[in-house]
């Protein structure tokens, strides 16, 4: 039997939840927020840049990677870090697929106080399929979605296939995302918080566009947050939480989706989610730091324009392990000339073997291990 969906309710938008089951959580994600910005705005405005460079980086890499779609970080980073105005030595200079899902989270973020609007929400969406298509099938761009065939969440091998979720038929889309974009613009009574958090789910349930909407969603839900805090950059990270719980994430979403109008389960969890994203994100602030200091510690020491590469790659997260020979290929250089950059920087006190040597070493941080 078909269930009930959530916009098929005469409550639909509506929305009630309980209180009593959020206020204390709301309180302790308040005071988290309040204790993050007071951390950020001690510290000068070229780390608060450094840390939104991480943040923002890792909230796109993750954002894409909840829906299957793997973005290249050097190019996310750089192309952020160039509209931060922070510098790229190092980084690859980032294609016109990357500028365009960047400039959408800089948008959300940058100018989070101005209205949001269907025309606005239309060039986010083209932003993310510059070719018309999803994958080889066309789909319509920066319009919502047409046509007669139900928009379907559906999960299973052909033939087998399970539906989650069924959305509103796009003959309502246009005017349910009139109401949705006004509600977000309306100053009302509603805690900030709570406020991205409906409009998360509300989004989702319409499911505006053919594809990319849950992309579309966080970056909606990455706005309000910014405005929320009232600071135009981002320290922590929401998407990168999801994706760590992306099967409760899923399945939270579907329980709210597939029953009546009130959704304390949903912003009980998003509450959770950003509690965790804000501790988190405490860790991500004391390696920025941490990272400022050991330059500052270092400004006398000699290096080269490769070692100053590695360095910082090492300290804006490494993927696998440090070996010379991944030395020569990032650097463009010999193995011989990897191995005395290498040999240099450990008589400086600045790298470290971590095997002892030999054809296997590794070769870390030394700030990391101390």
């Amino acid at each position: 039997m078909k269930p009930t969906y959530i916009w098929q309710y005469p409550t639909w938008t509506k929305f009630t939840w309980d209180n009593s089951r959020l206020i204390t959580l709301l309180s302790e994600v308040r005071n988290l927020e309040g204790k993050i910005q007071g951390l950020m705005g001690g510290l000068g405005f070229d780390i608060q840049n450094k840390t939104s460079l991480d943040v923002m980086t890792e909230d796109i890499l993750r954002s894409n990677e909840i829906e299957g779609v793997v973005l290249n970080s050097g190019r996310v980073r750089s192309s952020i870090a160039k509209h931060l105005g922070i510098e790229t030595e190092g980084l690859p200079e980032p294609d016109h697929y990357t500028e365009g899902v960047v400039q959408v989270m800089l948008d959300a973020v940058r100018n989070s106080g101005k209205p949001l609007s269907n025309e606005r929400l239309f060039n986010w969406h083209a932003a993310l399929f510059p070719t018309g298509r999803s994958g080889i099938y066309p789909i319509t761009v920066g319009a919502y979605r047409v046509g007669a065939e139900p928009m379907q969440v559906v999960s299973g091998a052909m033939g087998k296939e399970k539906v989650h979720y069924e959305a509103p038929p796009s003959d309502v889309v246009s005017t349910m995302m009139d109401e949705f974009v006004a509600w977000v613009n309306e100053e009302n009574s509603i805690d900030p918080v709570l406020k991205a958090a409906i409009a998360h789910v509300w989004f989702v349930a319409i499911h505006p566009f053919d594809d990319g909407n849950g992309r579309l969603t966080r970056t909606l839900t990455d706005m309000l947050l910014a405005k929320a805090d009232g600071i135009p950059l981002r320290f922590y990270s929401m998407s990168a939480e999801i994706l760590r719980e992306k099967k409760r994430y899923y399945e939270v979403l579907e329980k709210t989706t597939t029953g009546a109008t009130d959704i304390t389960l949903w912003l009980e969890w998003f509450l959770l989610t950003m509690k965790s994203a804000i501790l988190h994100s405490e860790n991500v602030v004391k390696r920025v730091v941490q990272k400022a200091s050991f330059w500052q510690r270092h400004r006398e020491v000699s290096m080269n324009e490769r070692q100053v590469k590695i360095i910082n790659r090492l300290w804006d997260g490494f993927e696998g392990k440090l070996t010379s020979s991944k030395w020569a290929k990032i650097t463009k250089t010999s193995q011989a000339t990897a191995l005395r950059d290498i040999t240099d920087l450990i008589k400086k006190g600045i790298l470290i073997s971590a095997d002892g040597g030999g054809r296997s070493a590794n070769y870390l941080l030394k700030d990391d291990v101390e």
